[in-house]
């Protein structure tokens, strides 16, 4: 029996030609409430009085602050852009106002750590021929309805840049995701044009080192899935979703995942850890000839990167 997770050719040979590829059914109905009651927990400890940090795509530049950045190793909440009255009073409950949850959820919270680092994950990243991968960020994202954000046309590897670029993201539909309530459109193909863009930190704060090209919008296609589906996008490929007009939220739980083998983090990205990330596995590849199906031997394996960000091992210091 194959180990749960590895991709056959044919799957392999879409991701290749679109840029991305569904895997229906990745998760279960009781991975999925898992997931759901931690968040759910979560929110009801979360003091929003404390601290109100607003997430936005469309002003990135201006709504970047000490508590984004922060984020990258911590579990942070951050509000929609329209949760708030003229007063900066909530519209309504702290539940129904969230934008996003993230970036450290992998590594701080067990539940959402058990599904990050599971075997079927690391199996998949193996089979798309990494070798020692680490989960960079993760989000929990609401897509409240009503309110839920757009999210510009962008591509990850933009944000979360390793030279070479290594970025995939691995999106989990924990609801049903839909035309009406905000689900992932793409452009297939566009990840084999490169990379557009860069977005930048620097001692002005963030910012992109290029402006946005334009899009046609009738070369996006949607990506509709249902809840415990997971959508695998490589880190080129051009992808955005619609604000959320309907009256039904669309939860998904995002991850990032970069190499660390033979790949440099460059000092620039808006994430500066403090710890090193702690791969998921080192993997030994093996292709059987005769199936032609890519098989992988997993083994844990610590590695830490030097100070440029690069990963030390006897074969690349």
């Amino acid at each position: 029996m194959g180990i749960v997770g590895n991709l056959d050719p044919n799957q392999l040979e879409f991701f290749k030609s679109e840029g991305y590829l569904v895997l229906e059914c990745f998760s279960s109905e009781d991975e999925i409430k898992s997931l759901r009651l931690r968040m759910e927990q979560l929110l009801d400890d979360f003091d929003c009085s404390a601290k109100a940090s607003i997430f936005s795509t469309k002003n990135q530049q201006h709504t970047t602050n000490d508590y984004f950045y922060e984020s990258a190793e911590k579990v942070s909440f951050f509000f929609e852009e329209k949760a708030f009255d003229d007063d900066g009073n909530l519209k309504q409950p702290k539940q129904l106002s969230i934008n996003k949850v993230g970036h450290a959820l992998h590594e701080l919270d067990p539940v959402f750590k058990s599904f990050s680092c599971s075997e079927k994950s690391t199996s998949l990243l193996c089979s798309l021929g990494y070798k020692r991968p680490v989960v960079i960020q993760s989000m929990y994202i609401f897509k409240q309805p009503g309110i839920g954000g757009e999210v510009v046309p962008h591509q990850d590897n933009s944000f979360l840049y390793t030279d070479p670029p290594t970025c995939t993201g691995l999106w989990l539909a924990l609801e049903d995701a839909t035309v009406a309530n905000g689900c992932l459109w793409a452009i297939p193909g566009s990840h084999k044009n490169g990379l557009v863009r860069r977005f930048i930190r620097d001692e002005a704060g963030v910012h992109f080192d290029k402006p946005s090209p334009s899009y046609d919008q009738k070369d996006f296609v949607p990506i509709e899935v249902k809840a415990g589906a997971l959508v695998v996008i490589h880190g080129d490929l051009i992808h955005q979703s619609f604000e959320n007009k309907s009256s039904t939220s669309r939860h998904a739980y995002s991850l990032h995942v970069v190499d660390t083998d033979g790949c440099k983090w460059a000092e620039d990205n808006w994430m500066r850890r403090q710890v090193d990330p702690e791969p998921l596995t080192e993997t030994a590849v093996v292709e059987i000839w005769s199936t032609g199906v890519l098989t992988c031997a997993l083994f844990v394996s610590p590695c830490s990167w030097d100070k440029a960000g690069s990963a030390k091992d006897d074969s690349t210091s």
